[in-house]
């Protein structure tokens, strides 16, 4: 069969990836058309627009880009109808994707969503477009099934697809003095610095977890510590040597996030997927969120939820502590570093509610299993 898929960011691109190896290996003859990124690519196929030229996050970034979204919404409709699928499939990215689901059905061509707008997140308005343009929805959080229901929308959930890249990445990279050597670092303990993937949310984090660095040297304890930068793969490095000063020992770690995660003591991570992941992997974390004033201040009136972080909500409780806007300081970040670090039963109780994380998220295979249901269903 014929697969047109469409993601628009770094975590889309790793769920589309394993997806699309998933529907492989279910259907050996599978045809791929899509817009994602280099992890997608990799898998097979043609890639239509790289995720880098389409990602946008925060209300001002989107207005300062509406001429080239609208462009590129005109040029997905127009590729959509000549490779003509036997299903679209859409990864998250919902302000883009539910506009092609919408053309999609007006085209009879049916549409798959895999990993569901987060309307818990930001309200309910567009319940309505999913009910209308989308066939069927794929979920890999345990409570939106019930929360879609509610509403109307049956879904589909077998597990989290994290599960399995995080424990793949386990099996073949298991050794840290390997992750040492690859990335040429100091023998030394490592705190993870993780500051997101869009440029406006890394302006406003990476000063601010860069600026720890200096309490970090003044503290007899934890003076020896490295701080590793991993590098999100959708952003040029130059930014990253941009913000961080000459005289910041901060190594930037390039295509092995986990790596720096399962080789780190603590992690200082950006809300979204990387907070989870590093939840399944075991690493101590606090979570910053900010962005500029205006874009805050909207986000603040959308936002309904009372935890920014997946693995808090998931859970409905504070895992772990989240740093918002003007409280993301570097004292602040200090602080809670220092206490991860320090304070040895405040670290074992972060990691008895990660266990009870995992299991709620479920077994592995995720992957697998939806590929298998999309296309029993597409048979039918």
């Amino acid at each position: 069969m014929r697969y047109y898929l469409i993601a628009g960011e770094a975590s889309g691109d790793l769920h589309g990836s394993n997806l699309m190896k998933g529907l492989i290996a279910e259907d050996p003859a599978a045809e791929f058309r899509l817009w994602g990124g280099d992890l997608m690519a990799s898998v097979g196929g043609s890639l239509v627009r790289h995720y880098k030229s389409t990602a946008v996050m925060g209300i001002v970034e989107v207005i300062s880009r509406l001429g080239a979204i609208r462009r590129n919404m005109k040029e997905c409709r127009r590729d959509l109808l000549e490779y003509a699928p036997d299903v679209l499939i859409l990864i998250d990215y919902p302000g883009f994707n539910l506009r092609i689901a919408r053309f999609a059905h007006r085209h009879g061509i049916r549409v798959f969503y895999y990993i569901a707008p987060k309307l818990w997140a930001r309200g309910e308005s567009r319940i309505r477009k999913i009910r209308r343009y989308v066939d069927e929805l794929f979920i890999i959080f345990p409570f939106e099934k019930e929360y879609f229901s509610k509403l109307g929308v049956e879904t589909h959930y077998e597990g989290n697809p994290l599960i399995d890249s995080i424990e793949d990445y386990k099996r073949i990279h298991p050794e840290r003095q390997k992750f040492i050597a690859r990335h040429s670092l100091e023998d030394f303990p490592s705190i993870a610095l993780l500051a997101g993937s869009r440029k406006a949310e890394i302006h406003f984090l990476l000063p601010r977890m860069i600026a720890m660095e200096r309490l970090l040297r003044q503290d007899r304890l934890l003076k020896d510590y490295q701080l590793l930068l991993a590098a999100a793969p959708s952003v040029d490095l130059q930014l990253y040597h941009s913000l961080i000063p000459a005289d910041s020992s901060i190594r930037i770690v390039s295509d092995d996030t986990y790596g720096v995660l399962s080789h780190s003591d603590v992690a200082v991570i950006s809300s979204g997927t990387a907070s989870l992941e590093a939840a399944i992997i075991g690493t101590p974390q606090v979570v910053c969120y900010g962005f500029n004033r205006i874009t805050y201040l909207i986000a603040r009136l959308l936002v309904k939820v009372k935890y920014i972080s997946l693995a808090n909500l998931i859970l409905d409780k504070l895992i772990f502590k989240e740093l918002v806007q003007d409280d993301v300081s570097p004292e602040n970040i200090f602080a809670e570093v220092s206490r991860m670090l320090t304070d040895k039963e405040y670290r074992s109780e972060m990691k008895r509610d990660y266990a009870a994380l995992c299991e709620v998220l479920g077994s592995s295979g995720a992957s697998r299993k939806i590929a298998r249901q999309m296309i029993n269903l597409l048979k039918d």
